[in-house]
């Protein structure tokens, strides 16, 4: 896919979400749906990847446009603990697993996931999502 490809399909998936096309967002949108693919990134790999591809943003810029992607619907923030946050571009309800050797965010398999009860909410809220993480590590 060429660079004009893949600005162009970010610059559809920002307008699809109603969000203003700047400099920073279409660079961003770009590496995040660019080549058709489904990335799970962190605020820092991304910055780190805009960097490599040339584009002049900070990583508060990077922190700033993930959580209007997030607060746009475009992404699914996965929380693999209390700090470390994950960006998914693929905001279906699925599992994922989470490597800690190596802090990797992967899809898992759905159709092995069963969940047959939810507790129920409390009386004047509703279940929004429900996340799954299954932590992996290597064996020794």
């Amino acid at each position: 896919m060429t660079a004009q490809q893949a600005r162009n399909m970010g610059l559809h998936w920002l307008e699809s979400a109603g969000l203003r096309p700047t400099r920073q967002r279409v660079a961003i949108a770009s590496l995040l749906v660019g080549d058709g693919q489904h990335h799970h990134v962190t605020a820092e790999s991304l910055f780190d990847a805009t960097r490599a591809a040339g584009e002049k943003v900070s990583l508060a810029t990077v922190y700033n446009t993930l959580r209007s992607f997030s607060e746009a619907g475009l992404l699914r923030e996965i929380l693999v603990n209390g700090t470390k946050g994950y960006f998914d571009t693929n905001t279906t309800n699925h599992p994922h697993f989470f490597w800690e050797d190596t802090g990797e965010l992967m899809d898992a398999p759905e159709e092995d996931l069963e969940i047959s009860a939810l507790p129920m909410a409390p009386e004047g809220a509703e279940v929004s999502k429900v996340d799954v993480v299954i932590r992996l590590r290597s064996k020794t």
